[in-house]
C-alpha cells in the first residue's frame, strides 16, 4: 500500500504545475530505499517516472533520468542501516549530486551540447541553477515525507495496524 502511495504521489506532483525539477521524485526514491523491500523500492520510482513519462513526454535522455533515480534508491539503501537526520541529510545530499552528474553527463552524451571538453564543462555549468532548485525541493520534500513517516510510525508502533500500515 506504501509503494503503490508513493507511485501515485510521485506522478501526481510530476502533472501539478511547479518549478522546473521542483519534485519529490528523489525523495521518494530515497524514501523508498530506506523503508521498503528492496524489490518495491526499485520499483517504485521506475514506475512513476515511466508511467508519468508516457503523458509527459519522452526525450533521449530518460536512461540518464530513470537510472539517476534508481542510484538514489540504492543510496536509500545505504542509508537505512543506521537511520538518523544527520544521515538522511547526507543521503540527501548526496543524491542530488548524483542526480545532477548523471543527467547533466546524459544530456551532453545525447548530443545537446558539443561532444568536447568545453561542451561537457558548459553542460555541467549551465546545469547549476537546475542542481540548487532540484537540491532544495529533495531536502523539502525528503523532510516532509521521513518526518511524517517516523511521526506517524511513533504514533502506531505498538498498535494493531502498525503491522498493516508499517
Amino acid at each position: 500500500m506504501l509503494a503503490i502511495s508513493l507511485i501515485l504521489i510521485g506522478i501526481l506532483f510530476r502533472f501539478i504545475p511547479h518549478t522546473a525539477n521542483f519534485t519529490p521524485v528523489a525523495a521518494i526514491a530515497l524514501f523508498a530505499g530506506v523503508y521498503l523491500n528492496k524489490k518495491q523500492a526499485l520499483i517504485v520510482p521506475l514506475l512513476l517516472m515511466i508511467i508519468s513519462d508516457i503523458f509527459l513526454g519522452m526525450h533521449n535522455v530518460v536512461i540518464f533520468t530513470w537510472g539517476s533515480f534508481l542510484l538514489v534508491t540504492l543510496v536509500g539503501f545505504w542509508a537505512r542501516g543506521r537511520k538518523s537526520v544527520r544521515r538522511t541529510v547526507f543521503a540527501t545530499i548526496v543524491s542530488s549530486v548524483l542526480f545532477y552528474l548523471v543527467t547533466n553527463f546524459g544530456v551532453w552524451s545525447m548530443g545537446w551540447y558539443p561532444q568536447n571538453l568545453k561542451g561537457l564543462l558548459d553542460c555541467y555549468i549551465l546545469g547549476l541553477p537546475f542542481l540548487r532548485i532540484f537540491s532544495i525541493s529533495t531536502l523539502l520534500y525528503t523532510a516532509i515525507f521521513f518526518g511524517a513517516y517516523e511521526l506517524i510510525a511513533s504514533k502506531l508502533r505498538n498498535t494493531k495496524l502498525a503491522k498493516v500500515l508499517l
